[in-house]
């Protein structure tokens, strides 16, 4: 059956080369809703002449958004709303810090007498 020639292992190809691990981290994660949370904030701070409302109200949309920054790749403050790469732990926390932050703002001026509850209505 055999003729008795060794013949040669079949050529195996090498792997490709890998980076660090920390490249490959760096690179699969994204700061893209810093500056949207920046500007929702401020955006926030702004409305609150208007309504003590606003600034809760997009208060809880940047807690809900740091929500889905932890649990999935969805973003509301995205402008595809899928993020292809997931964000980075600043960008959760600048979201999160940004909503709690709002949320404070809102207590301190409901305290203080600050500002009208609902736009247009004096008493409220």
């Amino acid at each position: 059956m055999s003729d008795g020639r060794a013949y040669p292992r079949p050529y195996v190809r090498p792997p490709p080369a890998r980076p660090a691990r920390a490249a490959e981290a760096r690179a699969e994660r994204s700061n893209a809703a810093v500056p949207m949370a920046v500007v929702v904030v401020l955006l926030g701070f702004y409305l609150a002449r208007y309504s003590i409302l606003a600034p809760a109200v997009l208060g809880l949309v940047l807690l809900f958004s740091g929500g889905s920054f932890l649990s999935a790749r969805l973003n509301p403050l995205s402008p595809h709303f899928y993020l292809t790469r997931k964000p980075s732990w600043l960008a959760v926390g600048v979201v999160l810090l940004g909503g709690l932050g709002l949320f404070y703002y809102a207590y301190a001026l409901f305290v203080a007498h600050a500002g009208p509850f609902v736009p247009g209505v004096p008493g409220l």
